[in-house]
């Protein structure tokens, strides 16, 4: 996508990492629009984190509450679109490319569209020996899942890289329990290992005797 044409946003209270599976039930009038072109002319729309408001936009005295996101966000494509029921869509899409916003703007409707600035793709690196295990306890825990929910529904989905760091990093910090704020942090860096790293660090206390109970 061309950085100088405006791109649709969906602000959420959830972050979308590159490779995560995100489902959209879509009822409000501002992005029913917005999905249908999206989905006609095969084209993402940007999902940002929102720091204040709510996913379903309120009213607020004489207007609706404020709406106020990170820089940095997902693109998501469409997948899966239905359309069946009459004022309402349900999507299932996937996050792409990471991007940092240049100018943001609340049309009438109330739909943000911005400028933005593709950021790279994490580079190829091979998960070091230390970090191995976190591999292995995802392996798991999709193996525990298995038998309760569907393939398509499972947080994880194929193709598996068990073996790259930034995949492995993405795939564990849209599980792990943390606040909204340190997982688009997670998200943001630049550097998959160190992403990686931090991730492992939370794991490990997670999975500590006496830590929380894992995901």
């Amino acid at each position: 996508m061309a950085p100088d044409i405006e791109t649709p946003l969906f602000p959420l209270r959830s972050v979308l990492f590159p490779g995560d599976p995100l489902p959209l039930r879509i009822f409000e009038p501002r992005y029913l629009d917005m999905v249908q072109r999206c989905h006609a002319r095969k084209l993402p729309f940007g999902v940002v984190t929102l720091s204040e408001g709510q996913d379903v936009r309120t009213r607020e005295g004489g207007g609706f509450q404020r709406e106020v996101f990170h820089d940095v966000g997902t693109l998501a494509s469409i997948e899966q679109f239905d359309a069946s029921q009459p004022g309402l869509i349900h999507i299932r899409t996937v996050g792409r490319q990471r991007f940092r916003l240049r100018s943001r703007r609340c049309l009438s409707h109330g739909l943000w569209v911005g400028e933005i600035d593709p950021l790279p793709d994490d580079a190829d690196v091979a998960v070091p020996d230390d970090l191995r295990l976190a591999a292995r306890q995802l392996q798991d825990v999709l193996a525990s899942l298995s038998g309760r929910a569907a393939p398509e529904d499972l947080p994880v989905q194929p193709p598996y890289r068990w073996e790259d760091a930034g995949w492995l990093a993405n795939r564990w910090a849209g599980l792990l329990p943390m606040s909204l704020d340190e997982r688009h942090r997670l998200m943001a860096l630049e550097n998959p290992l160190l992403r990686l790293e931090l991730v492992v660090d939370r794991l490990d206390a997670l999975t500590a005797p006496g830590g929380p109970a894992r995901p």
